[in-house]
């Protein structure tokens, strides 16, 4: 397999702006990366717990994952902070749906948390319980042409986030990945896969999952940790397994083995975390057939009313979404 070592530098892992390092330990580690960047001690930060007992059930949109299953030439790349796949195309997959309404989103990039055991290395955690591994897609905003115009925008970026549990198993959707991870253990090095349809095996596994999830405000969580991002939590965790996760601990940073990449819990302040609850099918469309969502195509960003669901059925519930879910 053919090997590209690209002067990349130190990069963000969720974005492609060449910043000052960061580190995951030590004098720039997570505690001190607000000495550097302001909004690392923001008040509306990632990840956090999220905790099921307080969270508001809410029944959005049908999320959808657009031209998916088109064939593409993709490549991934360690930089020193994750291994990131991204695409060699200027035709890419997008979402529309749930949180985002009608508004388009745009994929830039994909890339992976993992810890030093298989107890830990997600970053956002439910109930308390971190997961052994946490994959990020980050998408941008169509409307802002680009990730480094859309980071400046509050509505900028969402993140679709699939945790991960140890198997016994191996996971083949993720085969590609895995055994490519030799080849990028440098810093600074990138491998193209030949897997074509990779994005549709990792996150499609099961259509019926993409619609159960949390969803909230937040920011990206490496610096510089900017809050402009709708992340999107998949309830039902993933497997892989145990040697397949290990296999990430393999990859290097510029100090030795990356044997962790994740950012601690932040609180959660006063935002609200919202789980959806997936409408029937033949509810999701208004009686004129349009197919039009019932709630505000702009959900997190403006006032609205919405039908929250409750464990005895639904209920009509109005909320200011500009003074609560902000």
């Amino acid at each position: 397999m053919e090997i590209h070592v690209v002067l990349i530098g130190f990069l963000l892992s969720h974005a492609n702006l060449v910043l000052a390092d960061f580190t995951y330990e030590g004098l720039h580690g997570p505690q001190h990366w607000g000495k550097d960047y302001d909004e690392c001690v923001g008040k509306h930060q990632s990840p956090i717990n999220i905790e099921e007992h307080i969270v508001k059930n809410i029944s959005l949109p049908k999320l959808e994952l657009l031209e998916l299953d088109s064939q593409r030439d993709f490549y991934i790349e360690n930089n020193g902070h994750t291994v990131m796949l991204k695409i060699n195309s200027t035709k890419r997959p997008s979402i529309i749906g749930g949180p985002l309404g009608s508004h388009e989103y745009v994929f830039e990039q994909l890339h992976f948390h993992w810890g030093a055991n298989d107890h830990e290395g997600s970053e956002d955690l439910i109930n308390n319980h971190s997961f052994a591994m946490e994959l990020h897609v980050v998408f941008y905003k169509k409307t802002y042409k680009s990730l480094q115009e859309a980071i400046h925008h509050s509505d900028g970026l969402t993140v679709l986030a699939y945790f991960f549990e140890a198997s016994d198993d191996d996971n083949h959707n993720y085969a590609s990945i895995i055994d490519s991870l030799p080849d990028i253990e440098a810093v600074g090095s990138s491998t193209s896969l030949r897997n074509q349809h990779v994005m549709e095996e990792m996150l499609l596994p099961n259509p019926s999952v993409l619609q159960d999830y949390f969803t909230y405000n937040g920011s990206l969580t490496t610096p510089p940790c900017s809050e402009v991002v709708t992340w999107i939590d998949f309830k039902e965790p993933l497997r892989l397994s145990h040697n397949q996760i290990a296999a990430f601990r393999n990859v290097h940073s510029p100090d030795g083995k990356l044997l962790h990449n994740f950012r601690p819990i932040q609180p959660l302040e006063d935002r609200v975390v919202y789980h959806n609850i997936p409408l029937p099918e033949d509810n999701s469309h208004n009686a004129d057939g349009s197919g039009q969502s019932r709630l505000h195509p702009s959900f997190p960003f403006a006032l609205g009313a919405v039908l929250f669901t409750t464990h005895h059925g639904m209920c009509a519930y109005c909320i200011n979404f500009l003074s609560v879910f902000r």
